[in-house]
């Protein structure tokens, strides 16, 4: 086979999400797994991902324009639920696969989609974070797949900004309370040497 076969539904998914996003006039990125897998190592992964930067008052005609591009919420209430995560949970109907949408609401979170690059995924422009911001989002997640993708990126892009990576990582744990966001980031930069 030319191309296994998770690949071809995947590509379906993001191919009516970013036609989502562009007929809403929405900004954002797609994260998670499938952003780790073009800009890192690549993994297997079930669902998709995305941020997008978006006034809580659009977000009714956005959840309803979803479904002419083959999305439906996966839950009931699912803009209550998303009122109090800031994530939507979707199903795209023709793949089955799901997708969750988060609003942002940070500034970091706003400047990742800002400096967003597209990736050509066989004729498909997926808009990605730049690799410095998605280790970021990935060490703030703080799952032990977060740390597999983290290496992945750091072995893909020796050239990665770690200042910047540290800095910000150091600011989210100490606003966080979490000092094990930067103690783990620097065990694995350490270990992932440039």
């Amino acid at each position: 086979m030319a191309e296994s076969s998770p690949a071809l539904p995947l590509k379906a998914v993001l191919a009516d999400l970013l036609s989502w996003f562009q007929d809403m006039q929405v900004e954002g990125v797609v994260i998670g797994g499938v952003a780790a897998s073009l800009l890192g190592r690549p993994r297997a992964t079930l669902n998709v991902d995305a941020v997008v930067w978006l006034h809580e008052e659009r977000w009714t005609s956005f959840l309803e324009a979803a479904v002419k591009h083959g999305f439906v919420a996966r839950i009931a209430d699912a803009l209550v639920f998303a009122r109090h995560s800031r994530v939507l949970l979707l199903r795209h109907v023709p793949t089955g696969i799901h997708a969750d949408v988060s609003f942002g609401a940070l500034p970091f979170e706003q400047q990742a989609i800002a400096h967003r690059t597209d990736h050509d995924l066989e004729g498909l422009k997926v808009p990605l974070p730049r690799p410095e911001d998605l280790v970021i989002m990935k060490a703030i997640a703080h799952r032990p797949r977060d740390d597999a993708d983290i290496e992945g990126l750091l072995q893909a892009r020796p050239d990665i900004d770690r200042r910047y990576v540290t800095e910000t990582v150091r600011e989210f744990a100490r606003i966080l309370d979490a000092p094990e966001l930067l103690a783990d980031l620097e065990r694995l930069l350490a270990r992932v040497r440039e």
